[in-house]
C-alpha cells in the first residue's frame, strides 16, 4: 500500500470525524437530553436536523471559497467555530438554546466533512481516489463504532451535558492535527483562476452536468437511509426494543462495522470490475436488502434482530455506494473540486435531512417509518443508477490528476 496514500487517509479521516462524534456520541442521550429540558421527541431530534442542516448549507460557501483561498484556512476557521458551538451546546439552559448551538456547531462542522473531498481530488484520481476514500472511511467509521459507545460511559459517569465538553476536546485535537498534520494542496496558481462569480459559474456548470447530479443524488439516497436510522434508532431501540443506552450503542456500532469492513475492498473492485459495475451491483445489493426488510416488517414480523441482520447486510453495500459514487461524480471536475465536493455534499444533506425529519413526523413508536424510509431510498438510489450509469463515461482509471 502507498504510504502517502495511507498517511492522507489517516489525517483526513481522523479530521472527517469530527462531525460524525457530534452526531454519534449524542444520540444514546436523546431522550436524556428531552427529559432534562422538557423537550419533546421532536424537539430533541430538531437539534440533530439543526445540525444537518448547517453542514448541508455551509459547504456550499466553504468549497468555493477553499478554492479562492486554499485549503486550510477554512478548515481551521471551521474547526475553531465547531469548538465555540461545542461549548455553547455544554451550557445550553433550553433546548432552544441547543437547538441554535448545534446549529453553531454544525456550521464548524462543515468544513472538516467536506474540504476533505476536495483535497483527495486536489491530488488523486480513478483507482488512487476510489481506494483513498474507502481508506478515509475506514477511519470515518471508526466513529459509528466508538462514539456511541463512549457517549454511553460518559453518560454513566456524567450527563449529556458532559458529552459536549468531549466534543469541545476533540475539537481542540483536531484544529492541532490540521495545523501540524496536513500540508496545503491548493497551489497559488489555480486559486487566482478562482472567483465568487467563477464559483456560481461552476455550480451553474454542476447542476447541468446530468451525470454529476445523478450519482449525488445516488449518493445522496445511500447516506439519507443512514441518517434516518441516525436520527430515529435511538428511539425505536431503547423505547420500543427496550435497550439501555450501552446495548443500543454496540447494536448502532454492529452497522457501523458492516460498512467499513465492505468499504475497503473498493479498491480491489474497482480495479477488477470498473467503477461503474461495482456501483450498479453495490446498488442493486442494497436495495434488494433494504426492500426484504420492508416486506418483512410490513408482513407484521417486528423484530430487533431482522432489522438489524438485514440492516447490517444493506449498509455494507453502501459502504461501496459512497465511494464510488464521489469518485465517478468529481472525476471530470479538478479545476473546482472543492465547489463540486460542496454542492454534491449538500444535494446529500439536504435530502437526508428532509428524510429524517419526515421519518420524525411520523414516529409512531416502532420501527416501520424507519424502515418505510429505507425502502424508498433504496428504489430511488436503484431508479437513478440504472438512468445515470449507463450515460457516464467509464474513466480511465488511475489517470493522473488535473
Amino acid at each position: 500500500m502507498n504510504m502517502t496514500i495511507l498517511k492522507t487517509a489517516i489525517v483526513l479521516g481522523l479530521l472527517s470525524v469530527i462531525g460524525p462524534v457530534a452526531i454519534d456520541m449524542y444520540l444514546p442521550a436523546l431522550p436524556d437530553i428531552g427529559n432534562h429540558l422538557t423537550a419533546t421527541t421532536a424537539q430533541v431530534q430538531l437539534s440533530l436536523m439543526a445540525f444537518m442542516a448547517a453542514i448541508a448549507v455551509c459547504q456550499l460557501f466553504y468549497g468555493p471559497i477553499s478554492d479562492m483561498v486554499g485549503r486550510k484556512p477554512p478548515l481551521y476557521f471551521g474547526i475553531a467555530l465547531f469548538i465555540a458551538g461545542s461549548i455553547a451546546c455544554a451550557v445550553s439552559p433550553s433546548i432552544e438554546w441547543l437547538i441554535v448551538a448545534r446549529f453553531i456547531q454544525g456550521v464548524g462542522a462543515c468544513a472538516s466533512m467536506s474540504l476533505p473531498r476536495a483535497i483527495v481530488r486536489d491530488n488523486f484520481t480513478g483507482a488512487e481516489a476510489a481506494q483513498l476514500f474507502s481508506l478515509l472511511m475506514l477511519v470515518f467509521s471508526i466513529s459509528p463504532i466508538l462514539a456511541p459507545l463512549s457517549g454511553s460511559i460518559v453518560i454513566a459517569f456524567g450527563d449529556w451535558r458532559l458529552l459536549f465538553w468531549v466534543m469541545t476536546a476533540v475539537g481542540v485535537l483536531g484544529l492541532i492535527l490540521a495545523v501540524v498534520g496536513l500540508k496545503e494542496t491548493r497551489p497559488k496558481h489555480l486559486r487566482t483562476e478562482s472567483s465568487i462569480g467563477g464559483a456560481i459559474r461552476g455550480y451553474g456548470t454542476l447542476l447541468m452536468d446530468m451525470n454529476f447530479v445523478g450519482l449525488s443524488l445516488i449518493g445522496a439516497f445511500g447516506m439519507s437511509s443512514f441518517m434516518a436510522f441516525l436520527g430515529n434508532s435511538s428511539f425505536v431501540y431503547i423505547e420500543h426494543y427496550g435497550l439501555n443506552p450501552t446495548q443500543y450503542s454496540l447494536a448502532f456500532s454492529v452497522n457501523a462495522i458492516s460498512f467499513f469492513a465492505v468499504s475497503q475492498s473498493t479498491g480491489y473492485m474497482v480495479k477488477r470490475f470498473g467503477l461503474q459495475r461495482v456501483v450498479r451491483w453495490a446498488v442493486a445489493g442494497f436495495t434488494s436488502s433494504m426492500l426484504l426488510l420492508a416486506a418483512i416488517f410490513f408482513a407484521g414480523i417486528d423484530s430487533m434482530w431482522v432489522l438489524s441482520g438485514l440492516m447490517f447486510v444493506a449498509f455494507g453495500f453502501l459502504g461501496l455506494v459512497l465511494p464510488t459514487t464521489a469518485v465517478l461524480a468529481m472525476e471530470e471536475h479538478g479545476e473546482f473540486a472543492g465547489t463540486a465536493s460542496a454542492l454534491m455534499g449538500t444535494i446529500q444533506m439536504v435530502l437526508a435531512a428532509g428524510i429524517m425529519g419526515v421519518v420524525g413526523a411520523f414516529q409512531d413508536g416502532t420501527a416501520i417509518p424507519m424502515v418505510a424510509a429505507f425502502a424508498i431510498c433504496a428504489i430511488a438510489a436503484f431508479v437513478l443508477t440504472q438512468v445515470t450509469i449507463r450515460t457516464t463515461v467509464t474513466p480511465v482509471i488511475g489517470a493522473p490528476a488535473e
